[in-house]
């Protein structure tokens, strides 16, 4: 791909109100980045319905001379433009309508991690969550194969999910509410160079012309829930960037569990309203959150996975994709392994049946571990 397309594809994807959504209705429409710049604004007008202003030249051209700048930054910084349609933008963020249409990538450029977890929480965390966040990731990293944990850089728990993942050998990813030209906080500078050199990454959708405002702190927490295949909030007050952060994934279909604490706690008073009102499950321990996923624990040392029976082709196949692909509904299978619905349905409910798989929310599936 040459420098013209991605300086098109960057002035694309962070023009006002483009993201997922809607640059694919736009595509859909014919109208690449290169032709969103470069058609006259009547008719880009005339073929999405569109007021003409939308595509004023002086915004256009303003938009195209930041992502300039954009890309010699990105140049020189081993920066990596990943496009909403390139085979490395993260898969289940990409199931979000409101993802944003490009991420900005430093550090180990995606992978399809087989286990994503969001750990969040309140700044004013307290020695308990501190502990408690560290002692999850630690069991998590024992339990699982290929864990990734996903969180904001944040003070408080943010910081200790990423803290914990590092210490217990796991990935680990930032989402950041600003460019790449800087670390907020200030503090956190190490922490973040710690991630990249442990094979983690720093993301954000914003450019570094854009200044740090409170609400990309709030669009930040979309992707941080969107990315994950869980979101865990360790400890919230009532109102906070973990308890929306929570609502989102929640929206998206995606599983919440919450750690409870003493009722009187400011820092768990979210965490037990979520509970209380069925938007989270209850979190105790690592085993709690793998049970609820259905993801299959590694064996331990001196331990051997037994199998109950021998899978013919067309169950190992099934068992093989929801592996590789833990996000993936039942249309996804449909398509990647070319079966009508109907006898995929039957096959899945045979499966379940046999305590091979395990279904989840969100016409998904999880793989238990004893059976395989």
């Amino acid at each position: 791909m040459t420098d013209s397309d991605i300086l098109y594809r960057i002035a694309f994807a962070t023009y006002r109100n483009i993201n997922y959504s809607t640059a694919t209705r736009l595509e859909a429409k014919h109208i690449s980045p290169e032709a969103f710049f470069t058609f006259p604004a009547a008719t880009l007008a005339s073929i999405t319905g569109l007021k003409s202003t939308f595509f004023a030249d002086d915004r256009r051209h303003d938009a195209i001379e930041a992502a300039r700048r954009e890309l010699d930054f990105i140049r020189a910084n081993h920066i990596r433009a990943i496009y909403y349609t390139d085979s490395d933008y993260p898969t289940r963020l990409a199931e979000c309508n409101d993802a944003p249409a490009m991420l900005f990538v430093l550090g180990n450029t995606f992978t399809e991690h087989r286990h994503v977890v969001s750990v969040v929480g309140t700044r004013h965390c307290t020695a308990y969550g501190v502990d408690f966040t560290k002692t999850l990731i630690e069991d998590l990293a024992k339990e699982l194969d290929d864990v990734l944990i996903v969180s904001g850089l944040a003070y408080g728990i943010d910081i200790a999910a990423h803290k914990g993942a590092i210490s217990a050998g796991a990935t680990t990813g930032a989402v950041l509410a600003h460019g790449l030209n800087t670390i907020y906080p200030a503090d956190h500078r190490d922490a973040a160079r710690r991630i990249i050199a442990e094979g983690g990454f720093l993301a954000t959708e914003y450019r570094t012309c854009e200044s740090i405002h409170r609400g990309n702190f709030l669009a930040r927490n979309r992707i941080v829930a969107g990315m994950a295949d869980v979101t865990v909030v360790v400890e919230s007050d009532r109102r906070g960037g973990a308890m929306s952060t929570a609502s989102i994934a929640s929206a998206y279909s995606r599983e919440v569990m919450a750690v409870p604490g003493r009722i009187y706690d400011p820092a768990s008073r979210g965490c037990n309203e979520l509970i209380a009102r069925g938007q989270a499950s209850l979190l105790r321990d690592a085993g709690d959150l793998i049970d609820l996923m259905g993801w299959t624990r590694r064996p331990q040392p001196g331990q051997q996975q037994e199998l109950d029976f021998t899978l013919d082709a067309t169950q190992a196949a099934i068992v093989d994709f929801i592996r590789k692909n833990p996000a993936a509904t039942v249309n996804d299978m449909c398509i990647a392994l070319a079966m009508p619905y109907s006898r995929l349905g039957a096959t899945l409910f045979e499966m379940e049946m046999s305590d091979i798989l395990v279904a989840l929310p969100g016409g998904r599936y999880g793989v238990i571990a004893k059976t395989i």
